[in-house]
């Protein structure tokens, strides 16, 4: 099912996204998607009606089932596990849950330095030709949900606590960096082939220099600490248009683009040598027919052919997107990029 059964780590793997990751010629350009296994299939909302998230995220075969839906339905050139970034928070001893329609709950949240102190840092679990990518949440992403208790739109408990409280901050994002690079190590070691690391909401949470001062450190530590896992690595920041060349330098050997600049221009600022991931709006799958293959066109354009391009929408795809339109999306990158 993947090249590392077909040759040494070292050796020039063969799959389309891997061989983009690394900068390598490729046919045509990889095509995958941010939440390409979720709620916009049919398929998986009969799964949902009949199981929980976590039910499906810690059943081997059902994870592994959500995991190929849409390989198997749309042709895309990598699977992504199908998990969510917040149960390592479990096994630090944080009590989660998914509320139907209100996303995720975690009942005793971080509110002093004593709970930083208490949270543990156990070991992770080992929890064809498609290549499988693993992938866990960025420190302070993990910390923003800790603290909060669930999602937020200003992130109030959140920077308040890094502010006032700057050493107990450092110890919990030391704990997570901790975890997390555990946990994506036993996601290469069970057979992942790329990992990706997603702060989902520094860039919507942060300034420029409360980033460097008080997230960028733990970032830098947790690429270094997974740089021995020996696949490629995505490091995907969203919403850090304004300092996206420092998040980008925090490390990994891909950086995924969200959709809020240009491609060139967004390549360019991390450097053409660099591989890059991204970067259509998952809003134009929305849109009909000729405006998303204009949109599709528009970010191939900009891509010019160079090596190194994973197509990739730079944020999640949305439930209500058509199962069409993703198809369409695949054949369109495929049309326009075989040689």
């Amino acid at each position: 099912m993947s090249d590392r059964a077909e040759a040494p780590r070292d050796a020039e793997p063969t799959s389309l996204v891997l061989r983009a990751f690394r900068g390598l010629p490729v046919e045509r350009t990889p095509v995958w998607l941010l939440r390409q296994a979720g709620r916009y299939m049919p398929e998986y909302r009969a799964l949902r009606g009949r199981h929980s998230l976590l039910e499906l995220i810690r059943t081997p075969e059902l994870a592994a089932e959500v995991t190929l839906l849409p390989v198997d339905a749309f042709g895309l050139d990598a699977a992504i596990v199908f998990a969510d970034i917040l149960p390592p928070l479990v096994g630090m001893g944080l009590e989660l849950d998914f509320a139907e329609g209100d996303g995720p709950r975690i009942a005793n949240r971080i509110e002093s330095t004593r709970d930083v102190d208490l949270l543990a840092v156990p070991p992770a679990e080992e929890s064809r030709g498609t290549p499988v990518i693993g992938f866990a949440g960025a420190p302070f992403t993990l910390a923003s949900y800790a603290i909060e208790g669930g999602t937020s739109r200003d992130f109030t408990r959140t920077k308040a606590f890094m502010l006032s409280e700057p050493a107990a901050w450092k110890r919990l994002l030391t704990k997570l960096v901790t975890v997390q690079a555990d946990y994506l190590r036993a996601q290469a070691a069970a057979g992942a082939q790329a990992l990706q690391v997603f702060d989902s909401w520094a860039g919507r949470a942060l300034a420029r220099e409360d980033y460097l001062r008080h997230v960028a450190p733990s970032n830098r530590e947790l690429f270094a600490a997974i740089a021995s896992a020996g696949v490629p690595v995505v490091n995907f920041s969203l919403g850090v248009g304004s300092y996206l060349t420092e998040a980008a330098a925090c490390g990994g050997d891909v950086v995924g683009l969200d959709w809020q600049l240009p491609l060139d221009e967004a390549w360019e600022a991390v450097g053409f040598e660099r591989p890059v991931q991204g970067n259509l709006d998952p809003a134009s799958l929305l849109a009909p027919r000729r405006e998303l293959e204009a949109r599709i066109d528009e970010v191939l354009e900009r891509a010019a052919g160079r090596p190194g391009h994973v197509f990739n929408v730079g944020h999640g795809l949305v439930p209500a997107t058509p199962p069409d339109s993703v198809r369409r999306l695949v054949e369109r990158v495929r049309e326009r990029t075989s040689r």
